[in-house]
């Protein structure tokens, strides 16, 4: 029986976004737990662009295990192809959504016509909900959840002991979400709103009246000033920018309050102690069921997905160019005809 063929992004070399190439290669064959998805969207994220590159800036103990050539991409909404034996509950012509394998794995295939995907990553896609919104959920709308709502594992996190553990939000409670705009923040900003939470959106000016919209309380536009320098008594900061600046937020806090850089900076213990604040973050991890709740808030319009742009699966060197002039207003998919 010949070799069933597939497009699909490879890289063979690491670089810029002109290291990516539309090439034919074989569809894959689900193993034991997978089925096979043929993809109809893809959503990128920041560690498709990562691993392009090489992962330079990773210290090598957390880095994980990628061989070339290899296909990226974690996050699809498809149609499922096959099934493998063992797996219940999906059926060939199912849709679903799904971010794949991660963080195991963190490039797991899905640039490219057909992936396969353990069952366990997968959901339900909302059936009101087209292919390119489903699929620039996973990744953000998951790493929002398990940060604001529940972990959802006991795995621990790579760069602290302490398990993380979300404090409740509520009527009481003041949430500052720090790029509000991209695709992480944007999420964070609509669960913290349908929590309950009084909302602050951090962002540039361009996006201010596209985070009324979602239902942001206050907004700040950090080109005009800094939000440490405005804000006090906060409950909570998600800051969805993280890294190295993270640190600067501690002020804003009350006692007892906590920040959560989704890309863990620089702190001191002695610091956090001494304001009284928490600081704590979790790596998020693939869970078909809290991505199915996801789901179930985008069905009845809880919480919306917003796509930045979308280009051709060939077209993926322009969506990474797109991605590095940064300023993302939701996310960048591409998408599989």
């Amino acid at each position: 029986m010949p070799t069933r063929m597939m497009k699909a992004i490879r890289l063979h070399e690491f670089g810029g976004p002109e290291v990516l190439r539309h090439e034919e290669v074989a569809v894959p064959e689900p193993a034991s737990g997978e089925v096979l998805v043929r993809v109809r969207a893809v959503g990128l994220n920041p560690p498709d662009w990562y691993v392009r590159e090489g992962m330079p800036g990773v210290p090598p103990e957390f880095r994980p295990p990628f061989d070339l050539p290899l296909i990226p991409g974690t996050d699809v909404s498809g149609v499922v192809e096959a099934v493998a034996a063992d797996v219940p509950g999906f059926t060939a012509g199912d849709e679903v959504m799904g971010m794949l394998r991660f963080p195991g794995l963190t490039q797991s295939g899905a640039y490219a016509e057909y992936v396969t995907a353990p069952a366990a990553d997968l959901a339900p896609k909302p059936a009101a909900v087209d292919h390119t919104h489903a699929a620039a959920l996973p990744m953000s709308g998951l790493t929002a959840w398990q940060y604001l709502i529940d972990v959802g594992h006991d795995h621990p996190s790579p760069f602290q002991e302490a398990r993380h553990r979300p404090v409740a939000l509520g009527g009481d409670t003041t949430v500052l979400v720090n790029g509000a705009g991209g695709g992480v923040g944007h999420l964070a900003l609509q669960l913290a709103k349908w929590k309950g939470a009084h909302v602050i959106a951090v962002a540039s000016g361009a996006h201010e009246t596209f985070l009324h919209g979602l239902g942001a309380d206050e907004y700040i536009d950090y080109t005009e000033q800094r939000p440490e320098d405005v804000v006090r008594d906060v409950d909570l900061v998600l800051d969805a920018v993280g890294g190295p600046r993270s640190r600067r937020f501690l002020p804003a806090l009350k006692r007892g309050g906590a920040l959560y850089p989704v890309y863990f900076g620089e702190f001191d213990d002695e610091e956090n102690a001494r304001l009284g604040v928490t600081v704590s973050g979790t790596q998020v991890r693939a869970n078909g069921a809290q991505l199915a709740e996801l789901g179930r808030l985008m069905e009845a319009g809880t919480i919306r997905v917003a796509v930045d742009s979308a280009f051709a699966l060939a077209d993926a060197r322009a969506a990474h160019e797109r991605a590095a002039r940064g300023h993302i207003q939701g996310k960048i998919v591409l998408t599989v005809p």
